[in-house]
């Protein structure tokens, strides 16, 4: 379950002078510019009839842009660079990258029927989530990421590796789209897991603030 206080989140190391360009920052820079670098590839790729490698470009930018993700929080704990602006950006940066590539995966057809209720899941608990993260921080309530919140990203990211090589990946490796669209469905079933769960840790805050 989330755990849930009004104590400071982030550890006594981080600054007020909060760097604009600090490596996390950077690296979460990084990880947004490779949103529409993505969706671009998908795009000349499915409207233009482009070659199947621009498939793996696509998939080259997701891994690289993926290991910012983890880069970054790593760096920031490892040396004590944590800012507000990294501490916006950073969930921001994570939901643009899988929304636009379920997106473009919904546009050129690979994620279809009822995988698309998969994608609209995850979609829609992320959003519904930052609501909440947004409404609850200006209660100076902390939010921690729980480890199982960390497992539904992991899985997130893993099935749009999947599916963004898609019938470029079934020449290599048969079947690897079926592969990403049946972890697409195991991460949208922990999506909503998690997403139950921290409504149900949230609900006495939003209670105690209605009544």
């Amino acid at each position: 379950m989330e755990q849930w206080s009004k104590t400071a989140r982030f550890p006594a190391t981080a600054t007020d002078e909060d760097p604009v360009f600090a490596v996390p920052n950077l690296l979460t820079y990084a990880r947004i510019a490779a949103v529409p670098l993505i969706a671009a590839c998908l795009f000349v790729f499915y409207v233009f009839g482009a070659g199947l490698w621009l498939r793996w470009v696509a998939l080259a930018i997701f891994i690289l842009a993926a290991v910012t993700d983890m880069l970054d929080g790593w760096y920031a704990r490892r040396f004590g660079q944590w800012t507000t602006l990294g501490r916006m950006l950073d969930p921001i940066a994570d939901k643009l990258l899988v929304g636009a590539c379920l997106l473009m995966l919904a546009a050129d057809g690979t994620i279809v029927g009822w995988s698309l209720w998969a994608g609209l899941i995850i979609l829609c608990r992320e959003i519904l989530v930052s609501g909440m993260r947004e409404y609850l921080a200006g209660l100076r309530v902390s939010v921690p990421v729980s480890q199982l919140g960390k497992w539904k990203t992991f899985m997130q990211l893993l099935a749009i590796g999947f599916l963004l090589a898609g019938e470029a990946g079934d020449k290599v490796l048969p079947q690897t789209t079926m592969i990403g669209l049946t972890l697409l469905w195991l991460s949208a079933l922990l999506t909503l897991y998690t997403g139950f769960d921290y409504f149900r840790a949230g609900a006495r805050h939003l209670v105690r603030t209605g009544s």
